[in-house]
C-alpha cells in the first residue's frame, strides 16, 4: 500500500506543477526538489489544493553539503570477519585548523528540507530548496504559510546561517547572545581556533594554536545489509500476491 501510495503522489505532483519539482523517490519517502522563487506557490498549492492537502509541516531543518559524497569509512568490502573499517580519512572533521578547506565549497553547499504531513490523505513529503549563494544563503520563509515554521527556520539560520526572507524575527534560538559563526556548518572549528595556558615565566595567560588534533569516531556511511535486502525483497512478494 506504501508503494502504491508514493506512485500515486509522485503522479500528481508531476501532472501539477511539471518541470517545477524534480521529484525521487528513495525507501519509500517523496522527496521534491524545487527552486526557492517557487517555493511559496508550490507550498501554497500543497496546504490548499484537495489531492495534497499537506496542513501540517512537521518539521524544517538545514542541511551543509560540504564534504557530501568524501567517504570517512570502508564498508562497501566484506571479508570473513566482517566488513571493514578502514578509516579513509577524507571526509570533513579530518583536517585540523590551519588546512581546513577554503574556496573549495561544491556548487549548491545549503539547502532548507521541509517535511510536509497531510493527515487527509495520510501521506508525507519532503520538499528540498538548496540555496542559490553560499556566501548569503537565502530561501523564502513560509511563516506565512504555515506559522507553526516560526521556530524551525530560527534554529536553521542559528546553526547554518541561512537566512529566511520574509521571516517576522529571524534571531539566534538555540546558542548564546554574541555567538560568533553557525556551529553546524561543516567547516566550523569543533575545537576552537587557540588555547590559554599560565605561562609562570611570564606571569600571564598566553594564546597559542590549538594543539588538539581532531578525529572521527562514528562512521558515517549508510548501507543495506543482505539481511535488509532480502527482508525488503519478501515484502513485495507478499503484496504481489496478496
Amino acid at each position: 500500500m506504501a508503494d502504491t501510495q508514493s506512485t500515486s503522489l509522485v503522479e500528481q505532483l508531476a501532472a501539477r506543477f511539471g518541470g517545477t519539482l524534480s521529484v525521487t523517490t528513495q525507501r519509500n519517502e517523496v522527496t521534491a526538489e524545487l527552486a526557492a522563487a517557487d517555493l511559496i506557490a508550490v507550498a501554497t498549492a500543497l496546504r490548499d489544493e484537495a489531492p495534497f492537502r499537506f496542513s501540517e509541516l512537521v518539521d524544517l531543518c538545514g542541511i551543509d553539503y560540504l564534504g557530501y559524497g568524501q567517504t570517512e569509512w570502508d564498508t562497501n568490502t566484506a571479508g570473513g570477519d566482517g566488513f571493514s573499517r578502514g578509516v579513509e580519512g577524507q571526509a570533513m572533521g579530518r583536517f585540523n585548523w590551519a588546512e581546513r578547506p577554503r574556496g573549495t565549497n561544491p556548487p549548491r553547499r545549503f539547502a532548507a528540507v521541509i517535511h510536509l504531513l497531510s493527515i487527509e490523505h495520510n501521506r508525507r513529503l519532503r520538499l528540498r530548496v538548496f540555496c542559490a549563494d553560499d556566501t548569503l544563503p537565502v530561501v523564502p520563509s513560509l511563516t506565512l504559510v504555515w506559522p507553526g515554521v516560526n521556530w524551525f527556520e530560527r534554529e536553521a539560520f542559528d546553526l547554518y546561517g541561512i537566512l529566511f526572507d520574509g521571516h517576522p524575527d529571524l534571531r539566534r534560538i538555540l546558542t548564546d547572545y554574541g555567538f560568533v559563526g553557525h556551529p553546524f556548518r561543516k567547516d566550523f572549528p569543533l575545537i576552537g581556533n587557540v588555547e590559554v595556558r599560565y605561562d609562570p615565566a611570564q606571569k600571564r595567560v598566553v594564546y597559542e594554536p590549538v594543539s588538539i588534533e581532531p578525529r572521527i569516531l562514528v562512521p558515517r556511511t549508510i548501507r543495506d545489509d543482505a539481511d535488509l535486502i532480502q527482508a525488503k525483497a519478501e515484502a513485495a512478494d507478499h503484496w504481489r500476491e496478496n
